[in-house]
């Protein structure tokens, strides 16, 4: 009898930690399924929501955490390019960083350092600079590159990484370093591995492919 009792408890607590677990792969991949769609800071402010939501109720897990994140900085981008991302808008974004920052500490604990971390921490650094390019050049831009750097070592097939390397050369003046040329040829290149990247799981980072088209589309 005992021994009965033993496995129906087990069968179900198997059953429910089943249950847990496909709750948050669809609640996972619904939210994913809308980044490389979301455009505004409302949308973005959303996401980073729900992916707060889902990291709170699951503690353990890094990949909400970064989502978190990652939907912290877009938010601050948005706002940048809102305000004509020629600086002066730290009061507004630095929040957004300071956030996608802490949540980023929390997935490296939880998942160990990995590239695509180190292509957010770039993202949160470039975050920082265009707040205020005058002050912050020199410290947030070699931050940028480090991270970016310890991101392609880590991984040269991930496509983000040179998604990111074409944005600043998009961006950057032909005078201090820009080349849309070069930003083509990255762009093409993080395309090419967009491509040819396998995925770990339906639930590890997919984004900027629709980013990469887009400029591509640009610079035909």
């Amino acid at each position: 009898m005992k021994k009965i009792l033993s496995f129906v408890v087990i069968l179900a607590i198997s059953s429910q930690v089943l249950a847990q677990s496909e709750r948050y792969q669809k609640a996972m991949e619904q939210s994913i399924a809308a980044i490389d769609s979301t455009s505004t800071v409302d949308g973005w402010k959303d996401l980073g929501n729900t992916f707060q939501r889902i990291a709170d109720a699951e503690k353990t897990q890094w990949l909400p955490y970064y989502y978190a994140a990652l939907s912290h900085v877009m938010t601050g981008y948005m706002i940048g390019s809102a305000s004509g991302g020629m600086g002066g808008f730290a009061d507004k974004t630095d929040p957004e960083a300071d956030a996608a920052e802490q949540l980023l500490n929390k997935a490296e604990e939880l998942g160990k350092i990995n590239s695509e971390i180190l292509c957010v921490r770039k993202m949160i650094a470039t975050l920082r600079m265009m707040a205020d390019p005058m002050n912050r050049y020199q410290t947030q831009g070699p931050l940028a590159a480090e991270a970016l750097e310890k991101a392609k070592s880590m991984d040269p097939n991930n496509p983000r990484v040179y998604l990111l390397e074409g944005q600043d050369k998009f961006f950057t003046p032909e005078q201090f370093g820009g080349s849309k040329t070069e930003a083509k040829t990255l762009f093409e290149e993080s395309l090419k591995k967009f491509e040819s990247h396998k995925l770990e799981s339906s639930i590890h980072p997919q984004w900027g492919k629709s980013q990469v088209q887009y400029f591509l589309s640009l610079l035909k």
